[in-house]
């Protein structure tokens, strides 16, 4: 079955030009005052909607339909395990802020709120929503793949930080930054705003947690100078709501624990830590045969749990995270609705044949309202 949207089958791209789907607009509105009686019948609001799409090609949401609209779709996220709190998340309207400086402030604001400035640590799932593209017209973008994101300098044929960043990084040189050079420098924040150039924002120190990795057994730990940021913010992602895009629309929830110590740490092309920890563990990397790699990794990711649990920043476990959303699935199979989501993305990235979701299929649908890759973001920020 091809489904849009998975795997290797992109949804269909977006027109920014084009006008708003009314039967887009009609399913979304029907589904969600369905779902909240307490806002009384669709039939009229579906008259005003249908009456502002023929004028305008658009049309406004209300405060309550953006903040349900923005829970669908993290509902709908196929790639996210941990949905089993969608009705926990913290919508801000910020549909209202137009200059760079104002969505710098929001954007700060934004990590602030969900729990990752410097006094923070009880991270909560938050989205802010900025104003919606209309059609043929520019609209505000933020370059940027998540709002933490770590530089990655090109140096002798190396990399020092994150190779993932290497371009991005290289863009914002080109526009004048200039980091510290360190493997953990923040990178800014690249705002536009329609009819002005780019202009680039370094976050202050108050809005970006970070927890220095250590390990509960091993003293060298330390000596390897790792740390990681707590809000794991994406904002190259489009929502989209009954036919209403939001091409600005940062969102975060908390990371579970093998995001990082298995991907961000471990991958090859990212900080390739593996080699590095199996040395420094004395073990024999002759073979892969030997299974160095998996008692290398096991150990970085108790590193991970380790250091946010004693920093009392919130942090899952993939055994725990899995366990969730295994409730998730039966509470939305009482609900009536079925849960979309993508095998190669649910199934941790660490002793995957061990956690719940392994073990089964899953349906894959695009479901709307949902996240997309903003296609006309940045052509530096990957997606």
């Amino acid at each position: 079955m091809i489904v849009p949207g998975y795997r290797d089958h992109p949804p269909t791209r977006w027109d920014p030009i084009a006008p708003i789907d009314p039967g887009e607009a009609e399913d979304f509105l029907r589904q969600c005052y369905l779902e909240n009686p307490r806002l009384g019948p669709v039939e009229p609001r579906l008259a005003i909607v249908r009456a502002q799409i023929a004028a305008t090609g658009s049309y406004v949401h209300t405060t309550e339909e953006l903040s349900y609209g923005a829970k669908m779709a993290w509902r709908n996220s196929s790639r996210c395990i941990g949905r089993l709190y969608w009705r926990s998340l913290v919508v801000l309207d910020r549909r209202r802020a137009r200059t760079a400086d104002e969505i710098f402030s929001l954007l700060v604001h934004h990590l602030q709120a969900a729990g990752g400035g410097q006094e923070g640590g009880k991270i909560r799932p938050v989205i802010s929503i900025f104003a919606a593209a209309q059609p043929g017209q520019p609209y505000a973008k933020l370059w940027n793949e998540q709002l933490v994101r770590y530089a990655g300098y090109r140096r002798d044929g190396d990399v020092v930080g994150d190779p993932r960043q290497a371009d991005f990084t290289a863009a914002m040189e080109g526009f004048g930054w200039r980091g510290k050079g360190d493997a953990f420098d923040i990178l800014p924040l690249a705002v536009e705003v329609p009819g002005e150039p780019v202009r680039l924002y370094e976050l202050p120190e108050r809005a970006v947690l970070e927890v220095p990795v250590t390990h509960p057994e091993f003293g060298w730990f330390a000596e390897l100078g790792l740390r990681w940021h707590a809000v794991p913010a994406i904002s190259n992602m489009r929502l989209t709501i009954g036919g209403v895009n939001y091409p600005l629309a940062p969102f975060n929830g908390w990371y579970m624990g093998s995001e990082i110590g298995a991907r961000n740490f471990a991958d090859a092309d990212r900080y390739n830590l593996l080699p590095t920890v199996a040395e420094r563990m004395g073990l024999d990397t002759s073979s892969e045969s030997t299974l160095w790699r998996d008692r290398a990794l096991v150990e970085l990711n108790r590193a991970v749990l380790w250091s946010f649990e004693k920093a009392g920043v919130r942090i899952s476990d993939h055994h725990t995270e899995s366990q969730r959303f295994m409730s998730h699935l039966r509470n939305e199979e009482k609900a009536g609705r079925q849960v979309p989501a993508d095998w190669t993305w649910i199934v941790p990235p660490i002793s995957g044949g061990i956690t719940p979701v392994f073990h089964r299929y899953y349906a894959e649908m695009d479901l709307r309202p949902n996240f997309y890759p903003n296609e006309h973001a940045c052509p530096y920020a990957q997606n």
